[in-house]
């Protein structure tokens, strides 16, 4: 004959949850909070992100261009900038084959006025046929605008 196994010992705890079909504590809505509150920062960083990229210290345009001479090309920017800030504005002349043929950097003091008109005159190394402007950075803005 055989012995009727010995069955390990039931928690009380276990016993009762069986007896009358309640179940453990469900970790559910710790669950669904933490996801929101991980959902409300990802919200909150996002809209933060897109209001400061879309609202730049300083912004740039280049108004036209002129080559003057095989060694020579003018150009006109506007700067306009929210803030009194330094500005550094970098432009460049390209020649038929895409390749810069001449760069300048033009600094845009913080005193002077915040929307203004700028000529540049920029010496290339060849023929240019277009100019580009790059764009203007300050000192808390490195992305050029």
């Amino acid at each position: 004959m055989s012995e009727p196994s010995a069955s390990p010992a039931a928690t009380p705890t276990s016993d009762l949850n069986t007896r009358y079909g309640r179940r453990g504590r469900s970790r559910r809505p710790l669950v669904i909070g933490v996801l929101g509150v991980v959902i409300l920062a990802g919200l909150v960083w996002l809209v933060w992100a897109a209001w400061v990229q879309s609202n730049p210290p300083v912004t740039s345009q280049l108004n036209g261009f002129e080559i003057v001479s095989p060694t020579s090309a003018k150009a006109t920017m506007q700067v306009d900038r929210t803030k009194s800030v330094e500005a550094s504005c970098r432009l460049q002349a390209k020649a038929a084959d895409f390749s810069i043929v001449g760069e300048v950097t033009v600094t845009v003091k913080a005193d002077s006025p915040r929307h203004q008109v700028v000529p540049v005159t920029l010496t290339t190394q060849r023929s240019a046929t277009a100019v580009v402007l790059v764009g203007c950075t300050t000192a808390d803005q490195h992305r050029p605008h």
